[in-house]
């Protein structure tokens, strides 16, 4: 029984490696990362202004708004959507785990 935990264990470790270095499952991570991001950044924000802004402050206001929507957001969301794909393809070897452990422990005994 022990042997069998600690091979379960070792796949476990072997997928979550393989996921987070593999080549074909980094471009496919990646290319999902991109997908999600650009749904993201499609949906339109807005900012309502409590008192009307005068005109320029307003044309400074917009530049702001356009350098973070173009320059810093893409970045920082495709980051922020790579760990939490990572994180998913993680919890589903651990389930995966945790459901053959299941098994194994309600198999009756020989």
């Amino acid at each position: 029984m022990h042997k069998k935990f600690q091979e379960l264990l070792h796949e476990y470790k072997r997928e979550v490696f393989r996921s987070g270095h593999d080549h074909d499952d980094a471009s496919d991570i990646a290319s999902e990362c991109v997908s999600v991001t650009k749904d993201i950044l499609d949906e339109k924000f807005e900012y309502h202004f409590h008192k009307l802004p005068d005109a320029n402050r307003m044309e400074m206001i917009n530049m702001i708004n356009n350098y973070v929507r173009e320059a810093v957001l893409p970045p920082v969301v495709e980051k922020m959507v790579h760990r939490q794909i990572v994180q998913e393809k993680r919890i589903d070897a651990l389930v995966h785990l945790m459901e053959t452990l299941m098994e194994i422990l309600s198999a009756p005994v020989k």
